[in-house]
């Protein structure tokens, strides 16, 4: 199997006891899932990205324009080579014995070394549209994503009842649109990978790696040892929050505040529903109790209690903002925000909202 050693793609690692690779011979009427397939996402993953980039400037930024979305006018930085040399190599936030160093070296007052960085660090912060223009993207294709998914799978018995599932595995052909649809997400992910250090980058910003390296990790895996039903599934049930939230981000930055924080109660409701009553108690549960055990299944469970982890936290984020802010008023900001990192005084300072 593509041309890798032998042990790497032993079946006893990749398929349960007594199944090897000779029960799953294609036919003319009949494809199973190939490894080599899915080096298509190489090349699926490059027309993501341009695909993007032509909606970012000929769909979202007119569509953000007409909606009223529009950036803030920010301070203009006066350029001064010390300070911007620390900025750039030492850090973004000096510390009390370094502002006054760098006051003395560039004869300017304490106080306005501190306004300097502060505008410096508010110049850096990502445009409002931009934040518009990336939240389009995935709206646009995390909508596309689910509902095709959804036709995709309507009709298959084993979507709605799990044991179904299960039936004569490893010996279950791959549909051909099953077969897209994997190479489609799997695309999809690795175009978000490739683009992370140019997206603006979010406080949940390392466990968004970790899910988006989990994610890549059991859609491999899942492909090549045959478990394209049971993952077809999984990415459905997670697929269906998520334009919801992108379109309460799309909201949010065009000020429509009462929409917006009805949209992300329907987004908080289907995410806990989806993410922690569908997925573990009623997928997962299947998985584990009804499917026998072996090297891959156990590496896919590992990845699955990795991505259950990161939906409880995103959760009790959620809830703590629908409480802390929806319910008492306070400043709004996104749970899941895409608000770039940055330092308290930064923020006090701009007092601006996600």
């Amino acid at each position: 199997r593509m041309g890798l050693s032998e042990g790497f793609w032993h079946h006893e690692y990749w398929l349960p006891p007594g199944a090897t690779w000779e029960d799953m011979k294609e036919s003319a009427d009949t494809h199973y899932p190939q490894p080599q397939d899915l080096l298509l996402s190489i090349p699926g993953a490059l027309l993501l990205i341009i695909a993007r980039c032509i909606f970012e400037r000929t769909v979202a930024l007119p569509l953000g324009r007409w909606l009223g979305v529009s950036d803030k006018m920010r301070p203009k930085v006066q350029p001064n080579a010390t300070l911007e040399g620390f900025y750039v190599l030492l850090g973004k936030t000096p510390k009390e014995e370094d502002l006054i160093s760098l006051a003395k070296q560039s004869d300017l007052p304490v106080k306005k070394v501190q306004t300097w960085f502060r505008h410096r660090r508010a110049q850096d912060r990502p445009r409002v549209m931009k934040k518009f223009c990336e939240a389009s993207w995935r709206f646009t294709f995390y909508f596309t994503s689910f509902f095709s998914g959804l036709a995709l799978l309507y009709d298959k018995p084993w979507f709605w009842d799990h044991t179904v599932c299960w039936l004569r595995f490893p010996q279950q052909p791959l549909l051909p649109a099953l077969g897209w649809f994997y190479l489609l997400e799997l695309s999809f992910y690795c175009s978000l990978v490739a683009t992370l250090p140019f997206d603006v980058k979010r406080k949940d910003f390392k466990e968004q790696i970790i899910h988006h390296i989990a994610t890549i990790t059991l859609i491999f895996v899942s492909y090549c040892a045959n478990l394209t039903r049971f993952g077809v599934i999984v990415m459905v049930v997670h697929d269906a929050s998520d334009y919801i939230l992108e379109l309460a981000k799309m909201l949010h930055y065009m000020k429509w505040k009462g929409v917006c924080e009805a949209v992300f109660l329907v987004f908080a409701v289907v995410f806990i529903i989806s993410r922690l009553l569908i997925f573990p108690l009623i997928t997962y549960y299947y998985f584990v109790t009804k499917f026998q055990l072996f090297f891959i299944t156990c590496l896919i469970n590992i990845f699955l209690m990795i991505l259950q982890l990161l939906h409880i936290f995103w959760s009790y984020l959620i809830i703590q903002m629908i409480v802390g802010v929806i319910l008492r008023g306070q400043k709004k900001k996104d749970a899941r925000s895409d608000t770039e990192e940055s330092d308290r005084s930064e923020a006090e300072d701009l007092a601006k909202t996600e």
